[in-house]
């Protein structure tokens, strides 16, 4: 899965489960959160892959829930300890929901399931990078999934994922626009303090 994609799931899960399990919107916080730990096994692995050659192939340790478990419970003790509970789960939710997507991800676009990305280090995937480097894997994938959509060669399940990012857009707008709204709210209260400083 492209990294927005698993941003997109993050948060639809994040969200559901707020106005389900709190009767809430995410707050800014939880939503930065939650899509940064859906999108940092990725940060973590094609890094260290494609750029500097420590493992073979972009699914290892931070796509591993060998991994992921103790980290997430690391996470949520240093955050229910501060009494961020629910930021606590956020990084949960947005990391561990992760290496299924990617897993599905494999079963849609190739056909098989591939439990293995998520075994490691007890199953290590092979093969070289598709190209020296972070950047120019990251251009060399990202160019062709652009010139299959400019060719109108769009699956089912891209539609899939255009619905889902749209509704993801439509539930961030009701949320309030978290992350969006602390920034504007950050800013507000900031410009009554320069205008008072450049006064004197």
């Amino acid at each position: 899965m492209w990294p927005w994609e698993h941003a997109i799931v993050g948060y639809l899960a994040y969200s559901v489960c707020c106005h389900l399990l709190f009767r809430d919107s995410p707050s800014g916080l939880e939503a930065f959160v939650v899509v940064l730990a859906s999108i940092l096994p990725d940060l973590i692995d094609k890094p260290l892959a494609w750029e500097y050659g420590i493992f073979d192939a972009g699914y290892a340790i931070g796509h591993s829930v060998f991994f992921i478990v103790p980290l997430s419970i690391v996470v949520g003790t240093i955050a229910s300890a501060v009494g961020r509970p629910r930021t606590a789960f956020a990084f949960g939710i947005g990391i561990s929901l992760h290496p299924p997507g990617d897993v599905l991800y494999s079963y849609v676009s190739q056909g098989i399931v591939q439990v293995e990305l998520m075994l490691w280090p007890v199953v290590t995937l092979s093969g070289p990078p598709p190209s020296p480097g972070f950047f120019e894997s990251f251009e060399l994938l990202f160019g062709r999934y652009l010139a299959d959509l400019l060719a109108g060669d769009v699956s089912t399940y891209v539609w899939l994922q255009f619905g889902l990012a749209a509704f993801a857009f439509l539930l961030w707008l009701y949320d309030g626009v978290p992350v969006l709204r602390e920034c504007l709210l950050e800013g507000k209260r900031m410009l009554p303090e320069t205008s008072n400083s450049s006064s004197k």
